[in-house]
């Protein structure tokens, strides 16, 4: 464990040291002076699937009623905030006979100092249904018959992630946030420290309520290319795999009134990863899409594996403008208080 925060330390100390190279003007537009607003949809497709071997029914697949998000974000300078949610007057978002009725929120605020990205968000899910039915019974008809519902499993998540982009002429910000262009082809390799503390939640038939608490940290390696293939349109595909740790604690109510010991374990997590992005961008307007892939997994024991599979796509379009004055001026006050800002 030593050797490990040694590492760690070392780590972020060498990115602070590199910290302050500052872009190419000549090869990346920057529009961090300018206000961003986008109008965004997006689906989120998450599994959490539990394989056992040498058992009747070996997988069991647990999803959210998986519907079209809507999310409205607002960029200036190195803030970014973004509002999610799930309007029901969407097609596809009024299963809840056959799926049951979920709840899906997520909320994250970005900063952009130098080439550090540091995200910090909140997560909450809430209602799932057993997605591999027929692997249950043999007769359940899909599209006709209701799936097994878990209408008060909740999963909550406060997290953060701090990526550093090693190549100073690439950036990350032109593919994620739109907040910069870039002029010229150009890759960069950007590891990541990813973190987050949740809590699984949920209450049986007889009102008995169940929770574990995870922490999980991990460090992650990804390559990132835009090929710029106009001076207006860009193509991104990344790649990323990564290591890290998950620490549990799960304890549960009893018929009896008490609760049971806490069951505490630790394991050895993976993660992979890819996707890829398309944009048109101009000085005002700019619109695109992207989908992006991730697996993430651990082994409970010599018999049995965890997955956490999700499939993201996003759309979007936005525009940029020049700040109000009482925006520009409140944020230069504080800048001056504040100079990393």
């Amino acid at each position: 464990m030593k050797k490990t925060t040694h590492f760690l330390l070392c780590w972020l100390l060498g990115f602070f040291a590199n910290a302050q190279k500052q872009p190419d003007s000549t090869k990346i537009i920057s529009y961090e002076d300018q206000v961003m607003v986008r109008l965004n949809f997006d689906t989120n497709i998450e599994d959490y699937v539990a394989v056992y071997k040498g058992e009747k029914f070996s997988k069991t697949k647990l999803s959210i009623n998986n519907k079209i998000n809507t999310s409205f974000s607002i960029d200036y300078k190195i803030i970014s905030a973004t509002f999610s949610f799930a309007p029901n007057f969407i097609p596809g978002n009024n299963d809840n006979h056959l799926k049951g009725e979920s709840s899906y929120s997520d909320i994250r605020f970005r900063f952009f100092p130098k080439s550090f990205i540091q995200t910090v968000y909140y997560k909450n899910s809430k209602g799932f249904y057993l997605k591999n039915m027929q692997d249950f019974d043999p007769d359940w008809q899909k599209g006709k018959d209701a799936y097994l519902k878990l209408p008060d499993l909740r999963i909550q998540s406060f997290g953060g992630i701090t990526a550093y982009s090693f190549n100073k002429d690439f950036s990350l910000k032109s593919i994620y946030y739109q907040r910069e262009w870039q002029k010229e082809s150009n890759g960069s390799f950007v590891p990541a420290l990813e973190y987050d503390l949740t809590f699984f939640k949920n209450k049986d038939i007889d009102d008995l309520k169940s929770m574990e608490t995870q922490i999980n940290i991990g460090a992650n390696l990804a390559y990132y290319y835009n090929w710029v293939v106009t001076k207006n349109v860009n193509i991104s595909p990344f790649a990323f795999a990564g290591i890290g740790g998950k620490w549990s604690s799960y304890q549960e109510d009893l018929e009896n009134g008490s609760k049971s010991e806490k069951e505490k374990n630790k394991y050895f997590t993976k993660k992979f990863g890819g996707g890829i992005h398309i944009g048109y961008n101009s000085d005002r307007f700019l619109f695109g899409g992207k989908l992006n892939l991730m697996s993430y997994n651990y082994k409970q024991d010599a018999d049995s594996h965890v997955q956490n599979n999700n499939t993201y796509g996003l759309i979007y379009v936005g525009y940029r403008f020049a700040p109000p004055k009482v925006v520009k001026n409140s944020y230069d006050k504080i800048q001056k208080r504040v100079p990393i800002l």
